[in-house]
C-alpha cells in the first residue's frame, strides 16, 4: 500500500491505523480500522454535510454531542456554528483522541483546543444515558455508516428503541437527533417517530473524489 504509517494500535475492537499518502494536493492522512478505509483528511464533505444538516433542524442548538470524534471534521464544523455554546465529542478509542491531542494528526491540536469542545472517552451509549434530563439541544450520530453499514455489530443497539428512548430523555423540547447513513434507513426513521413523535429522511448529494453521491440524513425531534 503506498505511503507510509503514522500509527497503529490493537484494541478490544480490532485494529486502528494512520497512514499518511501523498496526492497531487500534497500530503493526505487516512484512518483505517480492522482493513477498511474510514476517512482521510482529503475528503471531509460528508462530515461537513452532516454537521450543517444536523443544525439546520434546531432552531437554537446551543449543547451538542457527536458520537463519534472520527478525524474532528463534524466536530469543527459544528462549532463553526455561532449558535452553538457547548459540543461534546464520545470517542470510545482513547488512541484516537490521544492521536488528535498530540498531533499526529496534524490539525488535531488546534480542533481539540477549541474552549467550547468537551471530549469524552465512553461509549456514546452509556454517555447518552448519563446524560441529565433535557440537558442537549441535537444529538450526531456518526459512528457507522448507518444502521445497514455497522462498524462493529454492538452499535446495532444505537438504532434500536431502548437507546433512543435514552436519546429523547436527555433532549430538550425541540431537540433532535440527526444519524448519518450511506443508505435509507426507513426502520430507523419509523423508529424514530415512535420515540420522539417527529422523523424524516432527506437525501444529500455529497462530492467523493469528483463523484456525486447520495447520504442521507435519519432525523427524529421531540415536540417542542
Amino acid at each position: 500500500m503506498p505511503g507510509r504509517e503514522l500509527a497503529r494500535v490493537e484494541t478490544e475492537r480490532g485494529e486502528l491505523v494512520l497512514r499518511e499518502r501523498e496526492d497531487a494536493l500534497g500530503a493526505v492522512v487516512e484512518l483505517r480500522a480492522n482493513g477498511l478505509f474510514v476517512m482521510d483528511t482529503r475528503e471531509t464533505s460528508t462530515e461537513r454535510v452532516l454537521a450543517t444538516a444536523s443544525l439546520a433542524l434546531v432552531a437554537d442548538p446551543r449543547r451538542v454531542m457527536v458520537g463519534g470524534l472520527g478525524l474532528g471534521f463534524t466536530a469543527r464544523e459544528v462549532l463553526a456554528d455561532p449558535r452553538v455554546h457547548r459540543c461534546c465529542v464520545v470517542e470510545i478509542e482513547p488512541t484516537l483522541v490521544e492521536w488528535m491531542r498530540q498531533g499526529t494528526v496534524p490539525h488535531g491540536p488546534a480542533v481539540l483546543a477549541d474552549e467550547r469542545l468537551d471530549v469524552v472517552v465512553a461509549d456514546v451509549a452509556a454517555a447518552v444515558r448519563e446524560a441529565g434530563p433535557a440537558s442537549y439541544d441535537l444529538l450526531l450520530l456518526d459512528v457507522d455508516n448507518g444502521p445497514a453499514n455497522l462498524v462493529h455489530q454492538a452499535n446495532a443497539a444505537l438504532y434500536e428503541e431502548p437507546f433512543l428512548g435514552a436519546v429523547a430523555a436527555m433532549l430538550r423540547p425541540g431537540g433532535a437527533v440527526a444519524v448519518w447513513s450511506a443508505a435509507p434507513a426507513p426502520e430507523l426513521e419509523a423508529a424514530l417517530r415512535r420515540v420522539l413523535g417527529e422523523a424524516a429522511s432527506a437525501a444529500h448529494p455529497v462530492d467523493l473524489q469528483g463523484r456525486e453521491e447520495l447520504y442521507w440524513l435519519i432525523g427524529g425531534r421531540t415536540t417542542v
